[in-house]
């Protein structure tokens, strides 16, 4: 497990005007923050170091790009032990998004992202469940995104 790092109160407010909009300029969260440009930078790269902030992004609407069909994918494992190489095999799937060893009934969650549903049926039978070690497969469907957020800073 990952140690938490120690950010205080101006760490919490560069974090949230940055996780609100990773564009503001150093400057404007100086002034927001009532202190200099310099100081901004050195915080900034601070919580880059200590892996608080793990890079930034442009978010990229999947249904702007052709991409309708959102599922996410319960993957039983013949074996726990298999766990590592089951994930390299994932990990060259494009249409997954994310992955995650979980606890509970599944050994991996994945998100996956695809045209449609006809799509999303060739990547489940062709690609995910093509993997030696995968014993089966359960699919939820998303019908719509409500939210998606980052962790509360304030």
């Amino acid at each position: 497990m990952e140690d938490s790092h120690h950010i205080d109160d101006l760490d919490r407010k560069i974090l949230s005007l940055i996780t609100r909009n990773a564009r503001i300029p150093y400057l404007e969260v100086a002034r927001e923050c009532k202190v200099s440009g310099a100081a901004i930078h050195q915080r900034i790269q601070r919580l880059t170091k200590t892996g608080v902030i793990t890079g930034s992004e442009f978010i990229i609407s999947p249904k702007k790009i052709g991409f309708h069909t959102c599922a996410y994918v319960g993957i039983f494992l013949d074996s726990a032990s298999l766990y590592p190489e089951v994930v390299v095999r994932l990990k060259e799937i494009p249409e997954i998004t994310q992955c995650h060893y979980i606890t509970g009934g599944y050994s991996i969650f994945i998100k996956v992202f695809t045209r449609d549903n006809e799509d999303l049926k060739h990547v489940l039978v062709e690609k995910v469940q093509a993997i030696p070690g995968i014993s089966r497969t359960e699919t939820f469907i998303s019908l719509e995104e409500s939210f998606n957020r980052q962790l509360p800073l304030e």
